[in-house]
């Protein structure tokens, strides 16, 4: 029963023509860096002047004394060369090309004066080719005809992009998702190393990326701040003041964009959150989160992660974190401080080993000095505790002390974190039991909230309903989908999301017969729906005799295949007579013409 066709041609002619348009609120976003690169361009070129008034005065001597020496026609008789003939020899023995003695053969006084030219000529260009290449690889030069050429590409967008500033590994892993989601995003970045990543990295379209300074408003301007197709600004570099500025620019010059900014220190935190209202991501503070979470309830734990690690990633593995203990953390800057407040909140008791006692004056319990020693992880009582956290800013310092834990204690509960990309397969193979790498997880969290805003909803109100909720959750997504992410997609049940399903009114289907599959009802579509939305109202995997309305919204994951065959359902009137009510309608005035049926 299902026409990928038909479903073209309805989506096609009956959705577009009542798709809202998007409000775009424009401000005047100063553009001050696109003046500065035509400008630079033409100072620069100045630096070519000496070498063109050179040459056009030899090319204009030349053919003066071309002109002013007599010759001789076929007869014998003198003769003056014009102008435009002398400019046309020149022109030629200039240019190397060579096209001989015309129109009549040279006297030995002509052929003396072009051989004096063609010597002046020959140094003429040397000095103009060598200022040119001189020129060609200034730096200056360079950046502005990037510059030039990146505006432009910029202002020729006309889909919807995001503004990606910062391309370190939390950019690169947002860019590959969002190009996987068919997303369109201009990048920035003050390394330029970055930026010539970004073009070696293959991607579905065409990025444009720029060494620019956050800090400028009119870099931004030229990098599609003030662009009206400009969905959002993301500020993921690893400066705290740079992402600052890029929140005030974006909340001064566009308070419609949605800003998401990352940060791990509290005060700027709220600094940030004074510009408008965006959403700040801390990555240390996320984790503690997700670290309380996967003590509480490993199920939900396991859940959350699988949901953020994008489609095509598999389930991954659920731990099994203590119940009760000790836990001793080591390294206690902003993350171990973090880490510390969030285990005492779950009610852990927890002792903090740092080699700098100045960090640690306001923990009179802590200890002072190496983790990596034994004894001082005997003192912390390693071999009693329940927990271990290698929560230092050096990932060599934390293998040693997680490989010093393990020593001492091999049946502890291990997290990590990881700073650098370049140690993850070291990380891997010690497998720590819960590893935090602050780029991963403001990329998830991030992709979470622009994949769609439903999954974002879900995933802060999931861990509320339990442990034993998400493992019955988990098992109907691996029975029906696999245990690999598959799509997930949002569904308007509207007059342009679900027409077929318009006037319906109080007859609108259940849940589970609206996921029968149009080509036999009686199977259940590889799909299943995580949230439905109503007005300010929302369920969390709601249960097959959940009753529709209209204009409900519903956040479903399953196969691609599943979501073709559910748009067919929404979309074709047909196909949905057969799905909710098993009655075979024909779809053309030709087969409802010989059968005597209506649609």
């Amino acid at each position: 029963m299902g026409n990928p066709l038909l479903v073209f041609w309805t989506r096609l002619f009956d959705g577009d023509e009542q798709r809202p348009e998007r409000p775009v609120r424009r401000r005047r976003v100063p553009m001050a860096s696109a003046t500065q690169a035509s400008a630079t361009i033409f100072l620069v070129l100045r630096r070519m002047r000496a070498p063109l008034i050179v040459l056009i005065v030899i090319f204009a001597v030349s053919t003066l004394g071309l002109t002013l020496i007599p010759g001789q026609d076929a007869e014998g008789r003198p003769w003056h060369m014009g102008f435009f003939d002398a400019f046309y020899v020149m022109s030629y023995t200039a240019s190397t090309i060579g096209f001989g003695e015309i129109p009549y053969p040279f006297t030995y006084n002509q052929r003396m004066w072009v051989t004096i030219s063609i010597y002046l000529t020959v140094v003429g260009w040397a000095y103009a080719i060598g200022s040119l290449l001189a020129l060609v690889q200034e730096r200056s030069f360079r950046n502005a005809l990037a510059l030039q050429h990146f505006s432009r590409k910029v202002r020729r967008l006309r889909e919807p992009f995001l503004l990606i500033i910062g391309y370190g590994q939390t950019g690169e892993l947002l860019a590959r998702s969002l190009d996987a989601l068919g997303r369109r995003f201009v990048v920035i970045d003050q390394d330029s190393g970055r930026i010539d990543d970004l073009y070696l990295d293959s991607y579905h379209a065409d990025v444009p990326g720029l060494v620019a300074d956050a800090r400028d408003p009119g870099q931004l301007g030229v990098a599609g701040l003030g662009h009206p197709s400009c969905e959002g600004v993301l500020a993921l570099t690893n400066d705290d003041e740079a992402n600052l500025a890029a929140t005030q620019a974006a909340a001064l010059l566009r308070p419609d964009l949605p800003v998401i900014v990352r940060t791990v220190a509290p005060s700027m935190h709220d600094r940030m959150s004074a510009f408008g209202a965006p959403t700040v991501v801390n990555p240390f503070d996320r984790f503690g989160d997700n670290l309380r979470l996967a003590l509480r309830a490993p199920a939900s734990y396991q859940l959350l992660t699988w949901l953020e690690s994008g489609p095509g990633e598999p389930l991954p593995k659920r731990g099994e974190p203590p119940v009760h203990g000790h836990w001793v953390v080591c390294g206690y800057g902003r993350f171990g401080r973090e880490v510390v407040h969030d285990l005492r909140a779950e009610g852990y008791d927890v002792t903090v080993v740092e080699p700098s006692a100045a960090a640690v004056e306001r923990e009179p319990d802590a200890i002072v000095g190496l983790g990596e020693d034994p004894e001082v992880l005997a003192a912390a009582g390693i071999e009693r505790a329940a927990g271990f956290v290698a929560g230092t800013d050096n990932d060599t310092t934390n293998l040693s002390l997680v490989a010093a834990a393990r020593s001492a204690n091999p049946d502890l509960f291990v997290a990590a974190r990881q700073n650098k990309q370049a140690s993850a397969p070291l990380f891997n193979a010690v497998e720590v039991d819960a590893l935090l790498v602050p780029a991963e997880v403001v990329a998830h969290e991030v992709y979470a909230q622009l994949a769609t805003p439903l999954l974002w909803r879900f995933i802060r109100e999931m861990p509320a309903c339990g442990n034993d909720w998400a493992d019955s959750l988990i098992g109907k997504l691996t029975h029906l989908c696999g245990k690999r992410l598959q799509s997930i997609w949002r569904v308007q049940l509207n007059d342009v999301g679900a027409p077929a399903l318009r006037g319906m009114g109080d007859r609108m289907p259940l849940l589970g017969e609206l996921l029968g599959s149009p080509d036999d009802r009686e199977e259940r579509l590889s799909a299943v729906v995580l949230l439905a939305v109503r007005g300010a109202e929302f369920h969390l995997a709601p249960p097959d005799d959940f009753r529709l309305a209209a204009d409900d919204e519903l956040l479903l994951v399953g196969a691609p295949s599943a979501r073709r065959l559910l748009d067919s359902t929404l979309l074709v009137d047909a196909i949905r007579e057969y799905v909710l009510r098993g009655r075979h309608v024909p779809t053309s005035w030709v087969w409802r013409a010989i059968t005597g049926r209506r649609a």
